[in-house]
């Protein structure tokens, strides 16, 4: 066979059921399931899907005219041994491009013969028009006797000959062409084709189109059956007790009945998987009418139903394959929903809030801590997605880092699938603190796509040290146009304006409390813990990383007690800083919790020397630079950042101010300001009003245009033609404030 030695110029059609199955370097037709933010979920056949990842692309992912539903050609790179599939680019993407098609039937007759030879045909020869849902083989209900292997095998060849008694005719006794089924028509010998034994309706569909049918078979003898009769008992064969969804594994193999919300729907190359949450837990349920086609259309997200299936398990995974799906309405429906309402308040509000340390600005916000905690495990147990946004730098990346470590875990838990942390937890860096249009306009339309096409909930949003001032409110009432949950954690003081606009706000300044040696890395490791107890060992070192200088000693000493020592944690804080730099729109997920949580010190010491390495650099160049004065007193550093520093290389402006400032600070009364075109940062050893300041600086130069871009970066816009009028106008105000 010359084609097994030019599989580059063949693509196949895959007929197996395992990813372990599929061959490395072969070409094979998939279909689209879903877009991610790191690449493509293709499906190659039922429960086989593989990633398609963005630097596998010839071009930009967001450049993709592919739809759910679309068939791909796509190249199997790697299979790994927990099953995940690395897919590969394909060039060509038409059948004509291709020099062949096969089939790879792993365990079947049909391995290696042209795709030709057996289209429109189902897996067993016979062409199969499916007409509803239908599951797997036939098994026993819940609470049937088990009987042997050899008994069921007979049991099932008995039924497929009651059921198909011209397949039991002698040779010679061919039916007559009057006696054949209609073509349109899916008979139960069709389904037994399919691998599933016929059941009574289909016995009672066959009898009503083939009634002249007479049997004669040396194994079985049909008998005349009533419909009603054979109904009524098929009806009877289905009363099954509800069973919770945390305990279907132990009911592998048998029909079970659910009852839950319906939390997603995702429309593969195969069946139609709906996502199914009762009071224990959430499960895949899989309805399948014909390749690619949407299975009960009528079922949406957020609707209560009922589900008959049976329990299987594939890929290592538990799903249930549906044979029945009923819509619950009025009474039904308050039930279920109910009982979902009562188990989830239980289970998603922690019992209390235990402080990793004492400290006092933690312990003022313990109640809304417990709310902000109770709001994203619900998140979880909702299945609604939850999206954090943080800023990118170090102490913003250990704070959206804490959260994460502890909401993975429990969406493994909850959802059987395992790419779901990467569909229900999602990890976007800002570049400044302030959660504008443009950021929100970004998750408002990531979060509408989603919804269109995976039927997904619209998520919670977790705003870690950022949204807090009154320049987040446009950003903030856009996701609440669209009833999106937003949680604000932040340790600076908040506005009320923002207070009033969002569900949940941690931020001790509003309990009267003063948090100046507070960091957000710190509030949201406490946070982690309450989320999720199980992890409070692993978050325990991170408020110690997150703070550059005055880290309280009761957190040095936490970190220390975990195995943190002082040298450890100041790689690991320098090498977060460098790493949230580069790509800091990415949230660099594996890279990170290697840093973090796996205390890899050969890691962290790399990242972190090149760190020295290039802010040394920059610093020598910018203090040989500076511009030295005093104004009323108050000792100033300018830097011209446009002309003495590399605007487009690290580190960045803001991280180069506050070093400066450090490290050239003079005294109780000493201003450091980095002057760029259009834009100037600025920080002090006093504390001042930042908006005041920009308002008063406003007055003393009208024409430059000042605005008050970050209240929490310090940094104010100008007008690039009027720079050294705002310039003045900024010190001299900053200087009254002295």
């Amino acid at each position: 066979m010359d084609w097994i030695t030019h599989e580059e110029d063949v693509w196949f059609e895959f007929r197996g059921n395992s990813p372990h199955q599929l061959v490395p370097g072969r070409f094979y037709k998939g279909t689209v399931d879903g877009y991610a933010d790191f690449g493509v979920f293709v499906d190659l056949a039922p429960n086989v899907t593989g990633l398609l990842h963005r630097s596998e692309l010839d071009r930009r992912l967001e450049s993709l005219e592919w739809e759910p539903g679309d068939d791909v050609f796509v190249q199997v790179k790697n299979v790994r041994d927990n099953g995940n599939v690395d897919l590969g680019w394909s060039i060509r993407e038409s059948e004509s491009e291709f020099r062949g098609a096969r089939i790879h039937d792993p365990d079947g007759d049909h391995d290696g013969e042209p795709i030709e030879k057996d289209r429109g045909r189902g897996r067993g020869g016979s062409t199969v028009i499916k007409t509803k849902p239908v599951a797997g083989k036939k098994t026993k209900p819940v609470g049937a006797a088990t009987e042997s292997a050899e008994t069921e095998s007979e049991s099932e060849q008995e039924s497929e000959q009651a059921a198909e008694p011209e397949q039991a005719a002698e040779p010679e006794q061919a039916a007559e062409p009057e006696q054949a089924a209609e073509p349109e028509q899916t008979t139960a010998a069709d389904e037994s084709a399919e691998g599933r034994a016929p059941t009574a309706k289909d016995v009672v569909d066959d009898l009503d189109t083939s009634a002249s049918v007479e049997a004669e078979s040396e194994f079985v003898e049909a008998e005349p059956v009533e419909e009603e009769s054979v109904e009524e008992e098929a009806e009877e064969a289905v009363e099954l007790e509800r069973v919770a969804i945390d305990d279907i594994e132990n009911h592998v193999g048998n029909f079970v009945r659910v009852e839950g919300e319906i939390v997603s729907v995702r429309q593969t190359g195969g069946p139609t998987v709906f996502e199914l949450r009762d009071e224990t837990g959430v499960a895949d349920c899989a309805a399948f009418v014909e390749a690619g086609v949407r299975a009960y259309p009528g079922v949406e997200v957020g609707d209560f139903v009922r589900i008959d299936g049976e329990v299987e398990r594939r890929r290592g995974e538990l799903q249930i394959e549906t044979e029945e799906l009923t819509i619950l309405e009025d009474d039904e429906a308050e039930t279920v929903s109910q009982r979902l309402a009562d188990a989830l308040s239980d289970e998603a509000r922690p019992d209390a809030i235990a402080p990793l340390v004492e400290h006092e600005p933690v312990a003022s916000v313990g109640k809304s801590l417990l709310d902000a905690a109770e709001a994203i495990r619900r998140a979880v147990l909702e299945s609604r997605p939850i999206v954090v946004r943080h800023t990118a730098t170090a102490d913003g990346y250990v704070a959206g880092a804490a959260v994460e470590r502890a909401v993975l875990p429990l969406i493994r838990t909850e959802h059987p699938r395992d790419d779901a942390e990467y569909h229900y937890f999602t990890r976007r860096p800002l570049e400044e603190a302030v959660y504008g249009m443009d950021a929100a306009t970004n998750d408002v339309t990531r979060m509408l796509e989603d919804r269109d096409r995976h039927d997904e909930k619209l998520p919670l949003v977790l705003l870690l040290g950022a949204g807090s001032t009154a320049e987040s409110l446009d950003g903030l009432g856009l996701l609440g146009v669209y009833g999106s949950e937003r949680v604000v954690v932040d340790a600076a003081p908040a506005d009320d304006e923002v207070a009033d606009e969002v569900d949940v706000l941690v931020n001790p300044a509003r309990e009267g409390v003063d948090a100046s040696d507070l960091s957000v890395g710190a509030l949201a490791a406490t946070l982690a813990a309450a989320i999720n107890e199980d992890v409070r060992d692993d978050v325990s070192h991170l408020p110690a990383v997150s703070y550059w200088e005055n880290c309280p000693q009761q957190y040095l000493d936490l970190a220390a007690d975990h195995g943190f020592d002082a040298d450890l944690v100041r790689e690991l804080r320098e090498a977060i800083a460098l790493e949230a730099y580069y790509q800091s729109y990415q949230d660099k997920r594996e890279l990170i919790a290697d840093l973090l949580f796996d205390a890899d010190e050969a890691l962290a010491g790399h990242v972190s020397e090149q760190f020295r390495i290039k802010l040394e650099a920059e610093i020598e160049t910018a203090q040989a630079n500076l511009e030295r004065r005093e104004i009323d007193g108050v000792s100033v550093a300018v830097l011209d950042s446009d002309a003495f520093s590399h605007r487009f290389d690290f580190p960045p402006t803001e991280l180069l101010v506050d070093e400066l400032h450090r490290r050239t600070r003079d005294g109780d009364q000493f201003v450091t300001v980095t002057l760029g075109t259009d834009e100037l940062y600025l920080r002090s050893t006093g504390a001042l009003d930042f908006r005041a300041v920009v308002e008063s600086a406003a007055e003393k130069a009208p024409v430059a245009g000042l605005a008050a871009a970050g209240i929490r970066e310090g940094r104010i816009e100008f007008l690039s033609g009027a720079r050294d009028e705002a310039l003045e106008a900024v010190l001299a105000a900053a200087a009254e404030q002295f």
